[in-house]
């Protein structure tokens, strides 16, 4: 028998398997049809504080290997959410991590300070690296300082387990890792989207509506993988690694690379319960290399 939880700085899990942020809903769309007592969690789509419609279609685009994204965070808003979202998600067999996304850090603190200790809210996940919001939300990812003092922000104004996500699109992901764990962060979830575009040569135009988006699936696992590694090095807070795993074997890589557990996002998209295969994967694997905790293979690489 292998003992498959994990625990994310105070979020528990079942096992180290999650749905990612923007690939499921809000989670409870899937109840009924889904098992969600086999998984370990679900991140709900992010969040902001007003409704947002979104950018302009088109909003997706297959790529090789992967699909780029510029859904521009549409949501029902902070208010929307907690009155007909939340309701649902109580009743969900698993943990619940919230997204959210705001334009400043006064914002970010308040939608997590409205947000804190409500039932059904397991966690919260920042998302400081989106690639499609117009209005700032990036830039808080791409800085040390702006990510530092947002995260500083939000964990005084909350006591529910702090996830911060990061981005991929900045020259070294390792020391925004390291100012948001100063800033207070629980833990850290890596990556968000790579930015790109397509291009439609014949009418010479951008295929999204927003001319760029955020490339994500099997294309992005090399990248990720590399970039949890190094993060893992970096921080001593728990990693939450994701960027392209379809497999239990992906997920796997990512653990031995540091990752305390995983997302799985676009392959839900070909896929809907790939989160199930995944969780089971990774316990075959386990009992085939006589491992008795999955939290034993964390960090195992050898790389020298």
């Amino acid at each position: 028998m292998v003992d498959m939880s994990v625990d994310i700085a105070g979020l528990c899990l079942r096992n180290p398997v999650m749905l990612a942020s923007g690939t499921f809903g809000h989670g409870a769309e899937y109840a009924g049809w889904l098992d969600f007592t086999r998984i370990g969690g679900v991140v709900t789509k992010t969040i902001t504080m007003s409704p947002r419609a979104g950018n302009r279609p088109p909003r997706t685009v297959e790529t090789p290997a992967g699909m780029l994204n510029s859904i521009g965070l549409q949501n029902p808003g902070l208010e929307g959410f907690i009155a007909e979202k939340l309701p649902a998600l109580k009743d969900l067999p698993t943990a619940v991590v919230v997204s959210i996304a705001g334009t400043s850090v006064e914002e970010f603190a308040e939608m997590a300070r409205r947000l804190d200790g409500l039932p059904g809210v397991h966690a919260l996940e920042l998302n400081i690296s989106s690639p499609n919001m117009k209005d700032g939300g990036m830039l808080f990812g791409c800085s040390p300082r702006a990510a530092h003092d947002v995260t500083a922000a939000v964990k005084r104004a909350v006591r529910t387990p702090l996830i911060v996500k990061l981005t991929p699109n900045v020259t070294d992901i390792a020391e925004i890792a390291a100012a948001v764990e100063e800033g207070g962060a629980d833990a850290v979830a890596l990556i968000n989207t790579l930015l790109g575009m397509a291009v439609d040569a014949r009418t010479r135009r951008p295929i999204l509506g927003n001319v760029t988006g955020g490339l994500s699936g099997p294309a992005i696992k090399p990248v990720a993988l590399a970039m949890t590694w190094r993060v893992a090095r970096r921080v001593r807070i728990p990693v939450v690694g994701m960027g392209g795993i379809s497999t239990a074997r992906d997920a796997v890589e990512f653990l031995i690379v540091g990752a305390s557990a995983v997302q799985v996002g676009t392959a839900t998209f070909i896929h809907p319960t790939c989160a199930l295969e995944v969780a089971e994967g990774i316990e075959a694997y386990c009992r085939e290399a006589g491992v008795s905790r999955v939290q034993e293979i964390v960090g195992t690489l050898k790389a020298e």
